[in-house]
């Protein structure tokens, strides 16, 4: 067992190199990363899309309203992540500067897919660079073209577009829940309440109203709106 463990050290020591087995070593320790992040979810509702994130402010001097975790890509595309949000700051910069780019080129709003698309490729290159280590971050991006998007990119540079998501610590818990809750014809407001009834649960003695972070972009507007904390109070009742 010894001799395997020295053997298996030698291929993590970059993203580059593949374990005899076939692994990115490099790749898996920041799947991890990301399974140790705050928690988020995302759902797609009959009339748009919404995201809710826990902040998971452990120092009480900190202002909870100086914590971030949920940033607006575009007017039409929202996003949230888990995992080195100091990675995933980067990313979502990028993702404002290409969706800004865009705007201006074509003077059109860029499709949500493509968006992902470029980012994905570029926490793809970082799975091969020497001398670089992978993204450890996920991010749920949320948005609407013509119809309302909810898309899980992975630190691979994999994408998936899903109904209901959520990436973080408590990822699978929250599938669960949205496994027994969720509903394709539900309303925004019901999926409001249904999220943060979910976070509640998983949240435990945890939660705190100023913990959590949302933002929804409706059909008819097309528009990021950030939920105020009278809305999510609200959304509990």
């Amino acid at each position: 067992m010894q001799p395997l463990q020295h053997q298996m050290m030698g291929y993590d020591r970059s993203s580059t190199m593949f374990s005899p087995d076939g692994r990115l070593l490099q790749v898996e320790y920041a799947k991890k990363t990301v399974k140790q992040g705050s928690s988020a979810l995302g759902l797609v509702c009959k009339d748009g899309v919404l995201l809710l994130a826990d902040k998971r402010v452990l120092d009480k001097f900190i202002i909870p309203s100086s914590v971030e975790k949920v940033f607006q890509i575009d007017d039409h595309i929202g996003a949230t992540a888990s995992g080195f949000l100091m990675d995933g700051r980067i990313l979502i910069e990028r993702a404002q500067v290409i969706a800004q780019q865009h705007r201006v080129t074509y003077d059109e709003p860029i499709n949500v897919t493509s968006l992902v698309r470029e980012i994905c490729n570029m926490k793809q290159a970082f799975t091969q660079y020497g001398g670089a280590r992978p993204f450890g971050v996920s991010i749920l991006f949320a948005g609407m073209n013509d119809k309302p998007h909810l898309f899980v990119t992975d630190v691979t540079g994999i994408f998936l577009e899903y109904k209901a998501a959520a990436i973080g610590e408590s990822d699978t818990e929250i599938r669960a829940q949205l496994e027994k809750q969720y509903k394709e014809d539900q309303s925004l407001e019901d999926g409001l309440k249904m999220g943060m009834k979910i976070l509640k649960k998983v949240l435990g003695t945890e939660f705190d109203i100023e913990r959590i972070d949302g933002a929804m972009i409706k059909s008819e507007t097309k528009h990021f709106h950030k939920l105020t904390k009278d809305e999510l109070k609200k959304a509990l009742k």
